[in-house]
Formats: C-alpha cells, sequence, structure tokens
C-alpha cells in the first residue's frame, strides 16, 4: 500500500478510541483495493460519524486540534499521517450512511480497521458514475465475488439497478 498505512490507521483508532470521532470506515479506491489488485490512488478516504453541535452543524474543530496535537496538521483537504494523505468525510448521503453503518472489520497487518462492504463499494461507485467508477466495478466483479443478493438488494434500495444492467450488460 501506500507509505505508512499502519500508522495512519492506528491514528484513525485512537481519534476514534478517544471519542474525537465517532464510526468511521475507509471507502473509496483504498476499500476497493482490500478486495482487489491494488490501483493506484493518491488518498485514503474515511468517513467518519461527527459530534454535532447544539445547530445540528457539523465542527470539525475537535478532529483537527486532536490531529494537530498528535503532531499532523492539516493541508487544504487532507492531513498527512505517516506520508499517508488522510481524507476525513461525512457520508453525504443515505447510501454511504448505510455503508457506515455496516462497516466490515478487518486485520491490515496487526491493526483492526473498517472498510465499506465489497456490495457497498461497488453500489456507491454506480451511483457515482463516473468512468474511473465504472472501471472500478468492473475490476471487482472480476477480481472478487459479491454476495449478489445483498447487492441486488442495495441497487434495487437506491434505484441503481439500471445503471446496473447498462454497465454489466
Amino acid at each position: 500500500m501506500i507509505h505508512d498505512m499502519k500508522l495512519a490507521l492506528e491514528v484513525v483508532n485512537s481519534l476514534e478510541r478517544d471519542g474525537i470521532i465517532g464510526r468511521y470506515a475507509i471507502g473509496g479506491a483504498m476499500a476497493a483495493v482490500f478486495y482487489a489488485e491494488p490501483v493506484s490512488t493518491f488518498d485514503v478516504d474515511i468517513f467518519i460519524t461527527f459530534s454535532s453541535a447544539a445547530s445540528g452543524l457539523i465542527s470539525l474543530t475537535p478532529l483537527y486540534e486532536a490531529l494537530i496535537h498528535k503532531g499532523f496538521p492539516a493541508s487544504g483537504e487532507y492531513v498527512e499521517i505517516g506520508g499517508v494523505p488522510v481524507q476525513f468525510l461525512a457520508p453525504y448521503n443515505a447510501l454511504v450512511e448505510e455503508a457506515l453503518e455496516k462497516a466490515v472489520e478487518i486485520q491490515y497487518e496487526d491493526i483492526t480497521t473498517r472498510i465499506f462492504s465489497l456490495e457497498h463499494v461497488i453500489a456507491i461507485a454506480l451511483q457515482a458514475g463516473r468512468p474511473k467508477d465504472r472501471g472500478r466495478v468492473a475490476m471487482l466483479l472480476s477480481q472478487a465475488k459479491p454476495d449478489m443478493t445483498l447487492l441486488d438488494d442495495i441497487l434495487r434500495r437506491y434505484g441503481l439497478k439500471g445503471i446496473w444492467t447498462k454497465w454489466t450488460s
């Protein structure tokens, strides 16, 4: 993988353990890497639940203060941890919220972490609909074995059956 992924995961786990962030899971291209051959990816997308202020607005201040305290200041939209550009993201729709809620635990070296399920990675790629996502779906279908019953359920609930048929016919 890229640079010191183990350190990045240790830091993210400590943020969760310390209550700075809620539940987290790796999504995006890096999640796909855990299911198929490595692909080139610039960063690690960490989807997290945040504490909300009374106004309902999400405050990133406690997260960035904790990262600075640990020696990892933000640079633009990323925080570099052990050479790994990490982007902390809130779930931006119901499908991503579900993917975070149902993320699966895995081991990376001796670190426990969570990643989006294969079926959610595929569904989110379909929903994004970009050419690179179409390639990712094709790669995942050729190299991994999604639970087709679960995938079909997710695609149906999120209105993605049409694009699935178009991309896989």
